[in-house]
């Protein structure tokens, strides 16, 4: 599923008839879930990382964001969301907010 996934595949794509028996072809054992089911997992995850995250930052300080991107040796475009904070004892804290390959003409469009 991680491959279905990491292909970017649409959910409702895991209804057809035809991929359906291609995945189990391939692993008679293998259990696909509904486009439904999908996601509801994705969106109970959703939630549980914004919580974490929420949980992580602090309630009453005032929060910098940063945006970090590079280009990882094997030529993937990777961006980067970091928020940062001073905590209750002025020690700098960062909090990781996304993370996501993108496309390498998304980049292209900032340089200078």
């Amino acid at each position: 599923m991680l491959g279905f996934v990491l292909a970017r595949i649409p959910w409702n794509a895991i209804s057809d008839l035809q991929l359906r028996q291609s995945y189990t072809a391939l692993r008679d054992d293998l259990v696909l879930p509904s486009a439904t089911t999908l996601s509801n997992i994705c969106r109970r995850e959703y939630v549980l990382t914004v919580d974490a995250i929420k949980k992580q930052l602090p309630s009453q300080n005032k929060v910098s964001l940063a945006l970090d991107r590079w280009t990882s040796m094997n030529k993937l475009a990777i961006m980067s969301v970091i928020a940062y904070y001073m905590d209750r004892n002025w020690a700098l804290r960062k909090v990781q907010l996304a993370f996501d390959e993108v496309d390498h003409q998304f980049f292209f469009a900032f340089e200078s």
